[in-house]
């Protein structure tokens, strides 16, 4: 796809009127002290595989509600002391997949560790977390966009991000790890997830990778792309008009336009001006919002929705590096 949003220059301080909910963040405490009362401490069970160089957990932690949620967690074998930990996310429509699947952050040095996708990995990597909530199944195919987009406290965005905060809680307990130093990467809803753990958990972690990251500027990005997943709210509009308002609503409290000026670690994001999934305008929004100082986004001009690919990977790792080694 052909350049199709603002121009690089007006994105770099492009900085949109948010429609930010007055209950925000009483929404948002609400919400983790529902997920921390129910809370127990994470089980790690050792997983044999033919890698070895690496040792292998399949996790279980107790995430939204206390609904329990899978992860796996990598360690390079051989490490003397607790590990630096990366926590990251996966895109839509993803599962955790097999552990071999995740060897880069290992690679590095890094204790890594995966969180499943509740409800999802039936489209491109296989996923072991059911969604039980209100309007819940699993793991299906996407989309996830409207189920129980009519209320905040029923839309399945918050019960995901209540995981992904209660994955960095628990990653405190994982073996191996030092939680003191904490980053979380994610690519597109993964990159979405990072950053609203730093938005929602700001004390817990210390840098963040968001490549492509998606929920930015959800009501720019429905009338901008016809990709999904932002299009299936368009559909949904389409067929249920006299829902939007109560829909649009909803969509504002896991906006990451709304949540970004609270999260305060360094940043590294990436942004594609081809991409029609994740549409540059709302991914430079939520960044140019984000609260922490230390911020960059790395721009490809000629990449869609891939964000820089094996390029961001190195990049990626860098900026870990440094901010968690100073």
């Amino acid at each position: 796809m052909a350049h199709f949003d603002l121009p690089l220059d007006e994105l770099r301080t492009y900085r949109p009127e948010p429609h930010v909910p007055e209950d925000l963040d009483a929404f948002w405490a609400e919400t983790l002290a529902e997920a921390r009362s129910a809370a127990a401490r994470p089980v790690a069970t050792p997983v044999e595989t033919p890698f070895a160089n690496l040792r292998t957990y399949d996790v279980t932690f107790t995430g939204f509600a206390g609904q329990p949620v899978r992860g796996w967690l990598n360690v390079p074998a051989g490490a003397d002391g607790p590990l630096p930990v990366v926590v990251e996310f996966i895109g839509y429509g993803g599962g955790r997949g097999l552990p071999h699947e995740w060897l880069l952050w290992a690679s590095a040095g890094y204790a890594h560790f995966v969180m499943d996708t509740r409800g999802q990995g039936a489209s491109w990597r296989g996923g072991d977390t059911p969604d039980p909530g209100p309007d819940g199944a699993g793991p299906s195919h996407p989309g996830f966009m409207t189920r129980g987009v009519l209320d905040p406290y029923t839309y399945y965005y918050r019960r995901l991000f209540a995981d992904a905060v209660r994955a960095v809680e628990s990653a405190a307990d994982l073996p191996g790890v030092d939680a003191s130093r904490l980053a979380v990467a994610g690519t597109s809803q993964g990159g979405a997830l990072s950053l609203a753990v730093a938005s929602l958990a700001p004390s817990l972690v210390k840098a963040v990778v968001s490549q492509v990251p998606f929920l930015c500027h959800i009501r720019r990005m429905v009338t901008l792309t016809d990709s999904d997943p932002f299009h299936e709210l368009v559909r949904f509009f389409r067929v249920n008009p006299d829902r939007v308002a109560a829909a649009q609503r909803t969509l504002d409290y896991v906006d990451l336009l709304h949540l970004t000026p609270r999260a305060t670690a360094p940043l590294l994001a990436s942004a594609a001006l081809m991409d029609a999934t994740c549409p540059p305008s709302g991914i430079f929004a939520a960044v140019n919002a984000y609260g922490g100082a230390e911020k960059d986004i790395a721009v490809y001009e000629w990449d869609g929705h891939e964000g820089g690919r094996a390029d961001f990977q190195a990049r990626s790792v860098a900026f870990v590096n440094g901010v968690l080694t100073r």
